[in-house]
């Protein structure tokens, strides 16, 4: 049998998957969680296989999002696989979430036999990406352009929202001088000269919304 917590801020997606997933003989939704830090609570107290995490959680805690929720679950003594079903795939949250221990990536408008062929994968502990972020993540690699580091796409994210390189270094816990070594790199990178330029070919390239 198969244990699942389904980790989501809607109480109706929590229900449309419980119903879907209750159709599934070897399945059984043993918690829900509409918060992070209740997630991690439960994973902590409960015995799981597989967490469905969607990555918008709007708890009391804004910073405490799907991301926090997995890298902390992947952190206890016996962590369950977590698996990201969410409606969100740019670049930055695949990386993210792949970077926190995620196990796999779907997409909320995957078919149901889709979500429980992954489901299975995931509790193997196979790695398992829907069809939409494994064509995504495909034309990234295939690409003659040079993908972004995570941190790189940390540096960019902040750019989108008007940072200077002190106040960069001051939110992500680095130097200035580290700030515009990661700046180097990405203008190398996307090939530009500029953080104006930076921001429109990180929103070409589907780095940033």
């Amino acid at each position: 049998m198969i244990r699942i917590m389904i980790v989501d801020d809607h109480p109706v997606v929590r229900a449309g998957l419980r119903a879907v997933l209750g159709a599934v003989d070897d399945f059984t939704v043993v918690a829900e969680a509409g918060e992070a830090a209740e997630s991690v609570r439960i994973a902590s107290t409960t015995g799981l296989d597989v967490v469905l995490m969607d990555l918008r959680l709007h708890g009391a805690d804004p910073s405490a999002d799907g991301v926090y929720a997995t890298q902390s679950i992947r952190a206890l003594a016996d962590p369950p696989q977590v698996l990201i079903v969410t409606t969100y795939q740019s670049d930055t949250d695949i990386v993210r979430a792949v970077e926190a221990g995620a196990v796999g990536y779907l997409l909320k408008d995957a078919s149901p036999e889709t979500l429980v062929g992954a489901i299975r994968s995931a509790a193997a502990g196979e790695t398992v990406l829907g069809p939409a972020i494994a064509a995504k993540l495909l034309t990234r690699v295939t690409s003659r352009e040079a993908a972004l580091t995570a941190r790189e796409l940390d540096i960019v994210a902040q750019l989108a929202e008007g940072g200077s390189n002190r106040e960069i270094a001051r939110r992500l816990f680095i130097s200035e001088a580290t700030v515009k070594s990661h700046l180097v790199h990405i203008f190398d990178k996307l090939g530009v000269n500029s953080r104006t330029k930076v921001l429109a070919a990180a929103r070409e390239r589907g780095l940033i919304r």
